[in-house]
């Protein structure tokens, strides 16, 4: 499923083929999409500040736009158990939605300053937190009712791209300082810096046996780093221009991978492993893109072009 500037979602079977028509709104550019535990279910952010939910096997939208943000939507993530959805947003609020009514279920949370792009928001596993990042380059987790448990310092430029381990202990994240970092949730320690891109890193993902964690960067580049040797393995899938987003089903098989060269492009796990690199290309255009899957990696980042 991919999401996009010219305001469209769209969904397609691995093969490139899409599936029935692209579903629009009225709010502009598509700039944050997340699909629900169950796959039954997608919210969409907009430019407009407003969030829309889908149904997916209606291709429609159920009920009014969700308001309250008031510049575009830059990222969302689903709670574990399908509860609550957060929003973030270029007016630097996180928001929390009950998604049976649309309403907001708390106030919204400020970052430190107020005025910096919320980049990234994800629930832990256990749904009991979430972490958020931004353009000030700090990482921030909080408690389900919204207060702050510790700021995590680090990075030497805007932190565009958040997903936590699977057991809730480790947060990695990845940063216009074309780093990956791995950090200790609960006290913030930093553990390991990947370095090798050689532009903003947009997105990452972790697969679920967690071996591996898998990046997208501005440099047009996917890479692959091997979570025990803390290395780049397999020669890097290459994009025409840089990429916006990633995403990886629960099984593992496959990496889906969008940009600015207004293609998705589907690639095999193992091949990739193997420095060989069997992909499938779907045209699309300036995309942001997320898999159905119950992992939560299916979230994308949200596309700066085209706009």
């Amino acid at each position: 499923m991919s999401a996009s500037d010219d305001g469209s979602i769209r969904q397609w079977i691995r093969d490139g083929e899409p599936v029935g028509e692209p579903w629009r709104g009225d709010g502009g550019a598509v700039m944050s999409l997340a699909v629900s535990a169950d796959q039954t279910k997608v919210v969409s952010g907009s430019a407009d500040g407003r969030l829309r939910l889908w149904n997916v096997k209606e291709g429609s939208v159920v009920g009014d736009p969700w308001e309250g943000h008031s510049a575009p939507v830059t990222c969302l993530d689903w709670s574990p158990d399908t509860r609550e959805i957060a929003s973030g947003s270029q007016d630097g609020t996180i928001r929390r939605w009950n998604p049976n009514t649309g309403r907001q279920i708390a106030p919204p949370i400020e970052t430190e300053t107020g005025r910096d792009w919320v980049n990234a928001v994800k629930y832990s596993p256990r749904g009991d937190k979430f972490a958020s990042c931004g353009e000030d380059s700090v990482i921030r987790v909080w408690s389900k009712d919204g207060k702050l448990l510790i700021e995590i310092k680090g990075h030497d430029n805007s932190v565009l791209c958040l997903c936590w381990s699977k057991d809730g202990a480790y947060i990695f994240s990845g940063s216009g300082d074309m780093t990956i970092r791995k950090w200790q949730s609960i006290d913030g320690k930093e553990l390991v810096a990947l370095r090798g891109h050689t532009s903003s890193i947009s997105s990452i993902c972790l697969p679920s046996d967690e071996r591996h964690i898998v990046s997208a960067s501005e440099d047009c580049s996917v890479r692959i780093w091997d979570l025990e040797t803390n290395q780049q393995v397999g020669n890097p899938p290459l994009h025409d221009d840089g990429l916006l987003a990633l995403a990886i089903p629960s099984d593992g098989r496959y990496i889906a991978s969008a940009g600015k060269d207004k293609k998705v492009y589907v690639w095999s796990f193992e091949a990739a492993l193997k420095q060989s690199g069997d992909q499938v290309r779907v045209r699309v255009c300036d995309a942001t893109v997320g898999i159905i899957s119950n992992w939560p990696c299916m979230m994308a980042t949200h596309s700066s072009t085209g706009s």
